[in-house]
């Protein structure tokens, strides 16, 4: 893979990244300093850095990177927040706009229960019945005040009448709704995309969208952290931020782990163009940008889950284990990614072989990770009896098919 360097490699530069270097230290988070200097760092640097990043990975978790084995049940694509980048989001009566029934969630799950899927990664818009008033009528009819209360049955129906876990992504949570979804989900997530509130300005990619306010959604991360809620979160890079904005992305969700330890998964994403959004035309950030963020990550989280989806890396996903990652997200052998259709997911099987020609074992994971796993399985109900029955001795997944 040709990776562009993102600043010329003068000697003041390179002396400043070769320090930084030499000063990581085993399971030590590197400074900002060092990160800012790393995260630039010019293709003669980035070998070493890349090692780095990997000798961190593997004195994190040796020898295996993980995925999870879901369904992707989009709930609803109607969406208050009108995203530059964003395909998956649609108004009431625009082709493709759709509500799933009860019956369709259970359909879906089934499906993947039969393939060996063990998550039921639910997505939806960031309350939409707030400014449609179709989304009110549809809710009204299936029963419902809110379509936070329509999430937290269809996670509670396929609770029950599956094996599935129920993961999902419903955009910004009062710390009442983070509790109420904890009883149906052991685990849940937010994407902070990025802290630059600049992105909400007129024309940048978080115009008119009120939800994607970067205090808004630390507070939720933050609210999750206070219950002990295992919580995915993570950057998107190449929206109009800048590295240092990664960098303070980063460690602001740093911060919060620090102070409640219950941070499970920080992913990397990359923005991909697509026609018919309003960043069509928008550049991608290139292979190099995406190394380089991901081994930075890992540096400055050396302790933590660290994700990059394949697909939107592809064909050259696999060099993202050099920069340690430890975990390829969600994978479906059923559903396709509803918020990058037109990049599929990789074949399981190919996904194995070539993470075992990087040197790594591809294991299924559920959608809480094993250290997080204990905490949750220990409270009564349905949900610790559902895990207990899903995890294997090591808190992977229990395999009833080959990965």
């Amino acid at each position: 893979m040709a990776v562009a360097s993102i600043t010329p490699a003068t000697p003041e530069h390179r002396s400043a990244c070769a320090s930084a270097l030499a000063a990581v230290r085993p399971d030590e988070p590197i400074s900002r300093s060092a990160a800012l200097h790393l995260i630039r760092c010019s293709d003669a640097d980035l070998p070493q850095l890349l090692a780095a990043a990997r000798a961190a990975k593997e004195r994190f978790k040796r020898g295996v990177i993980t995925y999870s084995r879901k369904v992707f049940l989009p709930l609803t694509n109607l969406c208050r927040d009108y995203c530059g980048y964003c395909t998956f989001r649609r108004d009431p009566g625009d082709p493709g706009a759709h509500t799933m029934t009860p019956d369709e969630v259970l359909a879906v799950a089934r499906a993947g229960e039969e393939l060996g899927c063990t998550e039921a990664l639910f997505s939806l818009g960031d309350k939409p019945e707030l400014l449609f008033p179709e989304m009110r009528e549809t809710l009204r009819r299936l029963g419902y005040k809110s379509t936070l209360h329509y999430l937290e049955a269809m996670c509670d129906l396929v609770l029950r009448e599956t094996s599935l876990l129920p993961h999902p992504n419903p955009g910004l949570l009062s710390a009442e709704w983070i509790a109420r979804l904890a009883v149906v989900s052991p685990s849940m997530g937010l994407m902070l995309e990025t802290t630059n509130s600049v992105l909400l300005a007129p024309g940048a990619a978080h115009d008119n969208a009120p939800d994607k306010v970067p205090a808004k959604r630390l507070r939720t991360i933050e609210d999750a952290g206070r219950q002990n809620v295992p919580f995915t979160t993570g950057l998107l890079i190449g929206i109009g931020e800048s590295p240092e904005d990664r960098v303070d992305t980063l460690l602001a969700i740093r911060d919060l782990h620090q102070r409640y330890g219950h941070i499970q998964e920080v992913i990397v994403q990359n923005f991909r163009a697509k026609p018919a959004i309003p960043m069509a035309h928008w550049p991608e950030p290139g292979p190099g940008e995406m190394l380089r963020t991901v081994a930075v990550t890992r540096l400055l989280l050396p302790n933590l889950n660290i994700q990059a989806p394949p697909n939107l890396s592809a064909p050259y996903y696999d060099e993202l284990a050099d920069a340690g990652i430890n975990d390829w997200g969600g994978i479906s052998p059923l559903t396709p990614d509803y918020i990058n259709p037109e990049k599929p997911w990789p074949h399981l099987e190919q996904l194995r072989l070539r993470t075992a020609a990087k040197g790594f074992a591809l294991r299924q994971r559920l959608p809480v990770y094993p250290e997080f796993l204990p905490a949750v399985a220990a409270k009564p109900g349905l949900l610790s009896a559902k895990l207990r029955a899903a995890a294997g001795e090591d808190g992977l997944a229990r395999i009833k098919r080959a990965a």
